[in-house]
């Protein structure tokens, strides 16, 4: 039985996850699980947490969400790409991009996930 579903990559335990890319890959892998109805408000409150988190035990590492007092690069990243500023955050707008363009939000983050992600990684210049 060779079905798409037992060659894709099997949930990993939190303690073998280490770094906040490492956790949006399992929310990728199972969204329903993480996302309850798909929102990307749930995703931004995980997040808000996970930072908070780092900020209690003195963890530092690269976070390109929310810090205290500012949004983010992500955020800063899809204020360029939307061509607009928007005072509610990356989620919302998002979800308000997924809806005006009739598809899942969370598959919208990602592939916008994706994109961001692909372009921090080129060469500057």
């Amino acid at each position: 039985m060779t079905d798409s579903a037992d060659t894709r990559r099997q949930p990993r335990p939190l303690t073998e996850l280490s770094s906040v890319y490492d956790f949006l890959e399992e929310v990728r892998l199972r969204p329903g699980m993480w996302l309850p109805g798909g929102s990307l408000w749930h995703l931004n409150s995980m997040l808000i947490g996970y930072r908070t988190a780092m900020a209690v035990h003195d963890i530092e590492e690269d976070f390109p969400f929310w810090s205290p007092g500012v949004q983010g690069p992500f955020a800063e990243w899809l204020w360029q790409r939307l061509g607009r500023h928007s005072s509610v955050g990356w989620a919302i707008e998002i979800e308000r991009e997924a809806q005006d363009a009739g598809v899942l939000a969370v598959e919208l983050f990602f592939s916008l996930w994706d994109e961001y992600r692909a372009e921090r990684s080129q060469p500057e210049g």
